[in-house]
């Protein structure tokens, strides 16, 4: 994917630091901004896991650290819920200059009330998605229940808070206890998908409820079983990003022609950080490609030779297809199974020798209808004439020259 570091100024003029991540070889055909729990930033693992699956699915996402935190200026205890909302307002001010107006927003925790309070102030926004969100704002205040009656006499407090100090003022908690959820929820006027876990320790199942039950249609809910409130499982923010993705394509205008030309039938993109996950886009359509959790991947994907045995099947059941199609034969179905391995040449002199194995895929067919031997026999020649087969008996080359930007 295409990764860029960007800063743009808040309300009062502090430098707030984000990353840009723009899909792979596609002008992006709609803008998101991600808001991050209280107290996270910007690179915590799910929101960077979530935002890779929206990109696959053709979005820009914007992720920045609130202001207080991470790389962003200024001074956390200084903050608010409102001041978070504002930096919100603030990222879409700079998307719409810059790029395009954003038209969904994604909030985990308590950044999942924020952008509800920020979706009635950024008017290209169509859709928001909220993951982990408390029903209302002041939620958050049990976090430091300890500390309550010492941020009421001396007007602020250090919090620790996931082994990190925290200072909290007096200004933080009443910001919190003016803002009313579910009236602004109510007045949303725009699409609404809930996404919360029933084992959330941290937020509770009711907390989706009231959210849900607050805001008008078109909204939805999906349970994310199992999952902690911080979905530090990675196959949990995954399948976030991707129902998150599928289910905003409603909601937002895609144009029919938002891919850039290109010469390339198939890009790959691989970050540093992200192992063997690699994010790919083949033809128009885009997808991930991994190696097993065996090798040392995360099995997100096919592996690069399951890319290739899945291309010999593919063509296998069309070449056959189209041709009994022309003669008029009945063949109902054919499921062909390939797989790939290395094995020993059948003609080879020296089969004890690890130099004298060859790349070999198994292919097995089968087929059903109403078939003669005769027309069996033929089908399987047709299997050998389908084009992949022929380029991988023949003779290849691959050329490689560097891009420049």
């Amino acid at each position: 994917m295409n990764l860029q570091k960007i800063t743009f100024q808040n309300k009062e003029g502090q430098s707030l630091v984000g990353r840009l991540e723009l899909p792979v070889d596609q002008q992006p055909h709609n803008y998101v901004i991600f808001a991050h729990c209280f107290t996270c930033n910007k690179n915590l693992s799910a929101v960077k896991n979530i935002g890779k699956s929206l990109t696959a699915k053709g979005f820009g996402v914007l992720r920045f650290d609130f202001t207080g935190l991470g790389e962003s200026e200024g001074d956390f205890e200084d903050t608010n819920f409102s001041g978070n909302v504002e930096d919100l307002v603030a990222a879409a001010d700079y998307l719409k200059t810059n790029y395009q107006a954003p038209t969904l927003l994604v909030g985990h925790s308590l950044g999942g009330a924020a952008v509800i309070f920020a979706a009635s102030e950024i008017e290209s926004i169509k859709a928001i998605a909220t993951i982990g969100a408390p029903s209302n704002p002041n939620h958050v205040q049990h976090l430091f229940k300890s500390n309550l009656e010492e941020i009421e006499v001396s007007g602020k407090a250090v919090v620790n808070l996931s082994g990190r100090d925290f200072t909290i003022k007096k200004q933080f908690l009443e910001d919190l206890e003016s803002k009313s959820m579910q009236e602004t929820a109510k007045n949303l006027g725009k699409a609404l998908l809930v996404l919360h876990s029933p084992n959330d320790g941290t937020v509770g199942i009711k907390n989706a409820e009231e959210i849900y039950h607050a805001a008008k249609h078109p909204k939805s809910f999906i349970s994310l079983d199992g999952a902690d409130h911080l979905l530090m499982n990675k196959k949990d923010s995954t399948y976030v990003g991707q129902v998150i993705a599928s289910w905003a394509e409603r909601y937002v205008d895609i144009p029919e022609e938002s891919n850039l030309k290109t010469k390339h039938q198939v890009i790959a993109s691989l970050d540093e950080q992200d192992g063997f996950t690699t994010a790919m886009k083949v033809g128009n359509h885009y997808m991930s490609a991994d190696e097993p959790v065996s090798f040392g991947g995360n099995d997100f994907g096919p592996s690069p030779y399951e890319f290739v045995s899945a291309g010999l099947s593919a063509c296998t059941v069309m070449t056959v297809q189209m041709y009994v199609r022309r003669k008029g034969w009945p063949l109902k179905n054919i499921e062909v199974h390939t797989s790939y391995g290395k094995s020993h040449a059948e003609d080879c002199e020296d089969c004890e020798s690890d130099s004298a194995k060859i790349d070999t895929f198994n292919r097995e067919i089968k087929l059903t209808g109403d078939l003669d031997e005769k027309q069996i026999t033929r089908i399987l020649q047709i299997a050998d004439k389908c084009p992949v087969h022929k380029t991988l008996h023949s003779e290849t080359q691959v050329l490689t020259k560097l891009i420049h930007d």
